[in-house]
């Protein structure tokens, strides 16, 4: 399939959606509460932040520009930085859930540093589907886990 010249293809925008007095930032997410719901699976949407990396005051000087690329080339040193955060979709007994259509650019490092934070949690699995068709699957698997656990 051909691109039309001059267009510029961003990141994919979720349609933001609400269902069950949820406000969902994808219908993706939505499906996985309904999919959860129906199953019987009790899962707190957006229930908790994991702090992946503390703040940190940046001392030295370090000249650059502003994040996006543009104004000056200054010192943007000595200054304080935030922390990374991270919270996933769904949280539930022995499960945490990531529903995740395309990734932005910024989604991949952010997954791997809660992976690394969570490498020693016992009786938590994590599952990331990026479609209906394994949304229903992690039903399936979470059923099952219940059911030999």
């Amino acid at each position: 399939m051909l691109r039309k010249k001059g267009k510029k293809r961003g990141p994919v925008v979720a349609k933001k959606v609400t269902c069950d007095g949820i406000d969902f930032k994808s219908g993706l997410e939505k499906y996985m509460h309904l999919a959860l719901k129906s199953a019987g699976i009790h899962a707190v949407y957006e229930g908790e932040s994991f702090e992946l990396m503390s703040p940190f005051k940046f001392s030295p000087d370090s000249y650059e520009r502003q994040a996006n690329g543009k104004g000056d080339m200054i010192n943007r040193g000595n200054k304080k930085h935030q922390g990374i955060k991270y919270t996933p979709d769904f949280i539930g007994e022995g499960f945490i859930i990531e529903c995740k259509g395309r990734a932005n650019e910024s989604f991949p490092i952010r997954w791997k540093l809660f992976k690394d934070k969570m490498k020693d949690s016992k009786g938590v699995v994590l599952y990331k589907p990026q479609s209906q068709k394994e949304c229903d699957e992690v039903v399936r698997l979470i059923l099952k886990e219940r059911e030999n656990g």
